[in-house]
């Protein structure tokens, strides 16, 4: 892939999580280096490609979930690189004015992001650390699209847990949740080692020689990012068992999924 055009914070020698994701769900912005550290997970987890595409339909559903609720705005952090179906595209199928934010800390990501997406005047691609929320809100193109009197959307998929346990990652959930207006919503999907613990510490290991911490966490530790939100039915699950589309089977082993969802209401 030729990118003459990259800045000078992006390595393509060093493997980035957002690149890695890309590759898993088959698309083409990234390096040999991502590609390789996705090969190599594959090969000691076969279904990463499936949990990656699993992740992607949960998302669908959480936004489609959230515009139904007459939710209008939608704050995607972590968005990592647009891929078939990004959210202002789902968004829009219920309200064709939906506004969308993506955030990414990854300079690949907004770089991609904002190439692809275009100039759409109802979407931004930020530069930022979801772990620093006040420079991400403060933003002038976040305040132009995001009414803070209106209900949001807020998405954290597949992210949280390249996130570590921290003072800092504890404040920013309180502070998204004090921005959330009554009609908000939150939605993720969190690795955890809860039912295949060594699946996941092979993965973990082989993201943290990248650079990259991987820090899976158990049922209760994810059910606490949701501290002050109401856990929507069925709860905090495996990815496939949310709400499935009508004829979607059942997993005969969610557990492989290796990833857990859930959506609040505030």
């Amino acid at each position: 892939m030729t990118t003459p055009d990259l800045p000078t914070a992006i390595d393509p020698n060093r493997p980035s999580a957002a690149r890695i994701y890309d590759a898993f769900l088959g698309g083409t912005h990234n390096f040999a280096a991502d590609r390789a550290v996705a090969a190599r997970a594959v090969e000691l987890v076969p279904e990463l490609p499936l949990i990656a595409r699993a992740n992607r339909a949960f998302l669908h559903r959480a936004v489609r979930y959230a515009t139904g609720r007459g939710v209008r705005q939608f704050l995607d952090l972590g968005s990592g690189i647009p891929t078939e179906r990004n959210v202002h595209e789902v968004a829009r199928e219920s309200d064709p004015e939906a506004r969308v934010v993506y955030v990414d800390i990854d300079p690949s990501a907004v770089l991609y992001a904002r190439h692809l997406l275009g100039a759409d005047p109802c979407i931004a691609v930020v530069h930022g650390d979801l772990q620093h929320p006040g420079p991400i809100l403060a933003d002038r193109a976040v305040r132009a699209l995001l009414d803070p009197e209106e209900p949001t959307a807020i998405l954290m998929i597949s992210v949280l847990h390249f996130v570590p346990a921290s003072p800092a990652i504890d404040q920013a959930m309180v502070t998204y949740r004090e921005i959330a207006r009554p009609g908000s919503v939150l939605a993720l999907t969190h690795a955890t080692n809860s039912a295949r613990p060594q699946a996941m510490e092979r993965v973990a290991d082989l993201y943290n020689r990248t650079g990259t911490a991987l820090v899976p966490r158990d049922e209760s530790q994810v059910a606490g990012l949701f501290e002050g939100w109401r856990l929507v039915d069925p709860g905090l699950v495996y990815g496939p068992l949310w709400r499935p589309d009508p004829g979607e089977p059942t997993p005969e082993d969610p557990s492989k999924f290796l990833t857990i969802a859930a959506v609040g209401e505030r």
